[in-house]
Order: C-alpha cells, then structure tokens, then sequence
C-alpha cells in the first residue's frame, strides 16, 4: 500500500480546530472509517455479484436492501450494502 501524502492529510485537517474535529461522533475519524469500509464492501460486492453498483443487472435482483452498521467507533448507515438474491450473509452482532 503506498504511503498517505501528507498533502492529502493538510487537506483532510484543513478546518481542524479542536480533539472533536478529528474523533467526535462526526469528527474527521468517523467519517473516514465510514467511507473506507463503504468503498471496499461495494469492491467486494461488484466483484461477488458479477456487477457495478445501479447496472441495470441488478434490476429485480432482490439485492438493494440498505443496513446499518456499527463498528468500534459507532454505528453508521452503510449505503455499499447489497444482498445477493435477497438473503444478508452478514451476521447479527450483540
């Protein structure tokens, strides 16, 4: 994995100003979790269901159920989620 610039980390800290900027409940940390684990489920997912994200493939599939999620971190909704033929292979978590 390459290393991250760190013009892309003054980006992201461009409007830092306080601990909660960066690890509040919408703070900089979240935010990126969020949009991490979303691009890589939706990589998994194209790959597993054999099509893009809104291909018309898709269509009548059963597989647009939105879920939410919660990490660590928080819960958060999860807009990468898609299920094949209408059954979640995710698992409930207490």
């Amino acid at each position: 994995m390459p290393p991250i610039r760190p013009e892309l980390l003054d980006e992201l800290l461009k409007d830092y100003q306080k601990p909660d900027d960066l690890l509040g409940q919408d703070g900089l940390l979240q935010q990126l979790t969020k949009a991490l684990v979303e691009r890589a489920l939706d990589g998994e997912l194209t790959h597993h269901l054999g099509y893009e994200r809104h291909d018309p493939a898709g269509d009548n599939s059963g597989n647009s159920l939105g879920r939410g999620r919660r990490t660590g971190r928080g819960s958060y909704r999860c807009s990468a989620i898609r299920v094949r033929s209408g059954v979640s292979s995710t698992r409930r978590t207490r």
